[in-house]
């Protein structure tokens, strides 16, 4: 059977590292020539040998996506359905060991939740829970989608990993996309930030995307948690990852984002990355993988998305709000993180046309 494990298990963390690091500008000035480029090039990319070239990356990056996407941005919504969690996380504002009310919305407070988001203009949303099993489990989540389904085009979820059966019996009652995060490559790490809970289960998490396209789900999403580990050496394994499920599960398709950690309960991201290191990051994406939907949220602040809608991103959301029943009413349910981004979907799209783009306010139709 399939599985990136035995792909990953012939690199090894230290080694990359040092080989981004090597990296020269030589190695970024062949990388930028080539018609195609490979995991050696995406060194290239990432490393700080390719800071002098920032600017050429970004003309690069942004004609490579305006051929492939044309001038047009994909806006989605997440609808947090539940903050219950039975993982220990260092990072998270839901980690088991935080104190904060509880919430899972019941089938009234959901109704609510989707005539709210309705409203703004949505077509696209994004189911989001804490891992918690028992609670939010897949019982709990076909009777959300069934409810949720005949209001949206396109559902997406990024919830706990699941096993392929269930992610089968998911599939058929609408779910698009699936988004699991490693949230870092660094296996002995990864055990500090995840002591407790399922997700402790370093090989259970890493083979999850394997297990979504034998199911066969129609977009896979991928990620590292930037601020957990270096940066460079993270978004290696993710691009590695990536390459690996492309040439497996070859009908799927990928998006890649880049979700900074942002603060919560007073608690700072580890390592620190530049606006301008993430600019690199995300042409390097694109220059090396044209097909790619790239992915920035409310995360990041207004001026930074205003300036990065023209370099490579495809997909956006608004109006964001990160508490379960958040867009309803106001809650007083601990938000899993803090939002940086905080204007409306409308006040958004019309940033985005004021760039010259068209606002595509659902996912892409599968028959496309």
């Amino acid at each position: 059977m399939n599985s990136f494990l035995n792909v990953f298990e012939r690199y090894s963390w230290e080694e990359v590292k040092t080989s981004i690091y090597a990296k020269t500008e030589a190695d970024v000035r062949i990388a930028l020539t080539k018609k195609k480029r490979d995991l050696e090039d995406f060194k290239a990319l990432i490393s700080p040998s390719a800071v002098p070239f920032l600017e050429e990356m970004a003309r690069l990056s942004r004609e490579l996506t305006l051929k492939r996407f044309g001038n047009t941005i994909q806006m989605f919504v997440p609808m947090y359905l539940s903050n219950e969690c039975q993982n220990i996380c260092t990072y998270c504002g839901f980690s088991l060991d935080n104190p904060m009310r509880r919430t899972t919305l019941t089938e009234k407070q959901i109704e609510k939740e989707i005539q709210v988001i309705k409203s703004y203009g949505y077509d696209h949303i994004l189911l989001v829970t804490g891992e918690a099993n028992k609670t939010v489990g897949v019982d709990y989540f076909e009777k959300a989608i069934k409810q949720i389904r005949p209001h949206f085009a396109n559902i997406s979820m990024e919830v706990q990993p699941l096993d392929q059966d269930e992610y089968e019996k998911l599939l058929p009652l609408g779910i698009h996309g699936v988004l699991v995060y490693q949230e870092t490559y660094h296996e002995e790490n990864y055990k500090f930030h995840h002591p407790k809970g399922k997700k402790s289960n370093f090989e259970y998490r890493l083979d999850t995307p394997d297990r979504l396209g034998r199911a066969g789900v129609h977009k896979i999403g991928l990620g590292v948690l930037i601020g957990l580990e270096d940066w460079r050496t993270d978004s290696f394994f993710n691009a590695l990852h990536l390459d690996y499920l492309e040439k497996t599960y070859w009908k799927t398709k990928y998006s890649v984002s880049f979700p900074r950690l942002r603060p919560y309960a007073g608690k700072e991201p580890k390592v620190d990355m530049s606006d301008r290191e993430l600019v690199q990051l995300i042409c390097a994406y694109r220059i090396f993988n044209e097909e790619l939907e790239l992915t920035i949220s409310t995360r990041e602040s207004e001026k930074f998305r205003n300036n990065i809608i023209k370099l490579g991103i495809t997909t956006v959301s608004a109006g964001s709000k990160t508490d379960p029943g958040g867009y309803a009413s106001n809650t007083d349910a601990l938000e899993q993180f803090e939002i940086s981004d905080e204007r409306t979907p409308q006040e958004v799209a019309s940033m985005i046309k004021d760039q010259g783009y068209e606002v595509v306010w659902k996912d892409w139709d599968q028959a496309l």
